[in-house]
Parts: structure tokens; C-alpha cells; sequence
């Protein structure tokens, strides 16, 4: 199980949406070290003829064709990791996929000829800067002018001219210039960190391992310093066992009514008692909805009538026309 799973859904334990009094259950005052973002700003810009030079190429070659999953790429960090999830769908490996295969691979190719731009996009969501000078402004104490280069990592996709795919590693600098609230002098300094994300509209090579792009970037500038807050709590968190994962798994069935239930438009003055009985939806005297039904985006359970949250696991329901 997790704290999302159905079997939790409900439960006082789970961290999400706090539903009637916010203060009901408040019992501690508890210390947390965290990062407090003291200002924050965010640019978004099309940056025409960037010309960016690929290294560590790796030619991009098929998997054992088994995988049925797409695997999230992980960085550890100490006590834990930081994972970045490539949507279902997505054909194209990741960098990290692509060394991986090459290396188990017995004959590795050579780039041929030409080579034709495909595609690129960022292949992190921390920039690096370089050339920071921050500037308190004397008329504004509580302010300073940031200036700096923001390196955005990005993977570049290729064809030679054989029709082979490659993916080299490459950045993209976008200098900023920006006012930024910063704190004042302490004895624990602040930091300026950076969240980028960019992708290509087009591309050309020009030769040399270099391409020239059209790229869309996205940076948000973070002014932050590790602290430590006071905060009211409402104690620990009860965790829930992990649920195996297994192909074929007996609860969904085993949740269903075991007799086939009435229509769907029942009668004003029956109270609706299956697992889809929602108060506001299908109070005592209401039923259902005639020609109204709902479906859960997570568990994908149907109700025969609207309701915005599902009475199995709490996800969001879908209203069916």
C-alpha cells in the first residue's frame, strides 16, 4: 500500500487536502530544517540561433525489446535519490539508456557522413551559473541587481548519414540580468539556485559537431537559504505497508458488488448504498443522476452519478456526458 492507495483512501494519516476544520487535530509545535525560498522569479523565452557543440556521443541502439515499462532515470544524493520520470509514450531513451545499451552491445557503430538534427531537450532541471555578481542597490537595501549565466544541460538527437541515431550531451548559456529581493547579512549565507528546463523547435548542423538551434527555455532564479522553522503539526505519519506490485492483483475484484446492481436512474426516493454513494450527490432522498455518470482518473471506478472525489481511493472523478 502507500498513503494514495484505495484501501487508505479517507484516512487521517494521509497528507492531502484537509477537509472540514484546518486546526482540528493541531497537537505539536514541531522544528524542521528546510530550504526557504525568500524570493523567486521566472523567464520564459524563444532563443533563435543558439549554437551549441555536442561531446560524449553514444549511438542510439534498441533495447531487448522486453521492457514494457518506461524506467525513471535516479541520482543519488546522499540519504536518498532524485528521479526524473519520462512520460508513457515516449519513444525516445534517455541518455543514461543510451550509454547503458551501448555498453552491452558487441559492435558499435561510427557516425557516417552528414549528420541531420532531430531533436533536443533538457536533460535536468538544475542549471549551473557561472559569473554570478550580485549587487545590493542602495536605494533599495532589501534588493540587488543579479546578474550571471545560467547553463541549461541539454541531450541532442541525430541521424547520420548511414540512418543511425546518436544522442551527444550539450548547454545552452542564457544570461541574466534580473532584480531579486535578497535577505540580509546572517551567519548562514543564502543561495541562488536555478530550475531550467528547455526543448528544441528546430535545428540544423553546421558542422564540427555543432549544431545551431531554436530553443525554448524556461528559468526560474530562487533565492535560498537552509533554515530552521517552527511549525504546527499534526504529529507523525502513520505509514502503510508497501504493496508488492503484481501483474494480476484480486482487490479490484474483489471490491466489486457481489450481486449485479439496479440501473442507473433510480427511483427519488431510494437512497443510493453502493460504494458510489456520495453525501452531497446521493443523499437519503436524492438517488442518482438519470443519464449521469462519473469515472475515477486512478482506479477507474464508474458511479452512476457526479462526484468529485472517488469514494474508493479519493482521486478525482471525471463527469460523463
Amino acid at each position: 500500500m502507500s498513503f494514495y492507495s484505495y484501501k487508505n483512501a479517507g484516512s487521517n494519516a494521509c497528507p492531502g487536502t484537509v477537509n472540514g476544520n484546518a486546526l482540528k487535530g493541531l497537537d505539536q509545535r514541531v522544528c524542521v530544517m528546510v530550504k526557504n525560498v525568500y524570493d523567486s522569479c521566472l523567464q520564459q523565452e524563444q532563443l533563435d540561433d543558439v549554437q551549441v557543440t555536442v561531446s560524449d556521443i553514444v549511438p542510439v541502439l534498441s533495447g531487448n525489446g522486453s521492457a514494457v515499462t518506461r524506467p525513471c532515470s535516479c541520482v543519488g544524493n546522499g540519504s536518498g535519490a532524485t528521479c526524473t520520470c519520462p512520460p508513457c509514450g515516449d519513444g525516445t531513451p534517455s541518455y543514461e539508456e543510451a550509454v547503458e545499451n551501448a555498453a552491452a552491445s558487441q559492435c558499435l557503430p561510427q557516425p557516417q557522413g552528414a549528420w541531420t538534427f532531430e531533436s533536443c531537450r533538457s536533460s535536468s532541471t538544475s542549471g549551473t551559473i557561472s559569473g554570478l555578481a550580485i549587487d545590493r542597490l542602495c536605494d533599495r537595501p532589501e534588493f540587488a541587481r543579479i546578474r550571471g549565466t545560467v547553463n541549461i544541460p541539454i541531450d541532442v538527437l541525430f541521424v547520420d548519414a548511414a540512418g543511425q541515431e546518436w544522442m551527444g550531451r550539450a548547454s545552452v548559456a542564457v544570461g541574466k540580468d534580473v532584480l531579486m529581493a535578497i535577505p540580509e547579512e546572517s551567519i548562514v549565507p543564502f543561495t541562488l539556485d536555478s530550475l531550467v528546463s528547455a526543448i528544441c523547435v528546430k535545428g540544423s548542423y553546421i558542422g564540427n559537431c555543432t549544431f545551431q538551434i531554436t530553443v525554448c527555455v524556461t528559468i526560474v532564479l530562487k533565492i535560498l537559504a537552509e533554515v530552521e522553522l517552527l511549525i504546527p503539526t499534526y504529529g507523525f505519519c502513520q505509514i502503510p505497508p508497501c504493496e508488492e506490485y503484481a501483474e494480476n492483483v484480486c482487490d479490484e475484484f474483489f471490491s466489486l458488488p457481489l450481486f449485479p446492481q439496479h440501473a442507473t436512474c433510480v427511483s427519488p426516493d431510494v437512497e443510493t448504498t453502493s460504494v458510489c454513494r456520495n453525501p452531497e450527490v446521493a443523499r437519503p432522498g436524492a438517488g442518482a443522476q438519470c443519464g449521469v455518470s462519473s469515472t475515477c482518473s486512478r482506479c477507474g471506478t464508474t458511479c452512476p452519478s457526479y462526484s468529485g472525489n472517488c469514494p474508493r481511493c479519493g482521486a478525482s472523478m471525471t463527469r460523463n456526458s
